[in-house]
């Protein structure tokens, strides 16, 4: 399931995942699954005619932030939980581990999203204006965005989202929008 919140020049993605990675680091092995955001650009293209819709494109990824657990662990535990602060293009720079993350993750990149502008230092888009006017509008919307978290994760714990292939092989697999 994909949930997106646009406004001018930023918007945010939210979607359920399973996953198994190719290359695990050591304690990270086995399928992991919860729910993915990302901050993204949008880019607006022109409708063709009056009455057309217009072309949305949900752009290059800014900020990844990574809710997720071992499918084989304690629900609740947020024993994989991450975030990615950092892109190259669309390739997310590494794993960051933070203790207030995991403690209480939902709270934690609510913080984060009403703070556009330090999300956006640290991404090294200090500079872009245009996505920075977007921090009010993005501040009034945390509390949606974290209602939306928050009901995606009671679907992926009562098995109704991010559900492996059902081979129970673990291969590396990635179930979800993002």
């Amino acid at each position: 399931m994909l949930y997106a919140f646009g406004f001018q020049r930023v918007g945010v993605v939210v979607s359920d995942l399973y996953i198994v990675l190719e290359n695990p680091r050591a304690g990270h092995e086995g399928a992991e699954h919860g729910v993915r955001l990302e901050v993204r650009l949008l880019e607006r293209g022109e409708p063709r005619f009056t009455y057309s819709s217009r072309p949305i494109e949900v752009g290059a990824p800014v900020w990844r932030a990574d809710l997720l657990e071992a499918v084989d662990g304690p629900p609740g535990s947020f024993n994989r939980t991450h975030h990615h602060p950092v892109f190259t293009g669309w390739e997310p720079g590494r794993r960051v581990f933070d203790e207030d993350l995991k403690a209480n993750p939902v709270q934690w990149v609510g913080e984060q999203l009403a703070n556009l502008e330090g999300l956006l230092d640290r991404a090294g888009m200090a500079d872009d204006k245009e996505a920075a006017a977007d921090a009010e509008s993005l501040r009034q919307s945390v509390p949606e965005i974290i209602a939306t978290i928050d009901s995606l994760l009671a679907k992926v714990r009562g098995g109704e989202l991010a559900a492996g292939p059902g081979s129970g092989q673990l291969e590396p697999v990635r179930v979800g929008w993002l």
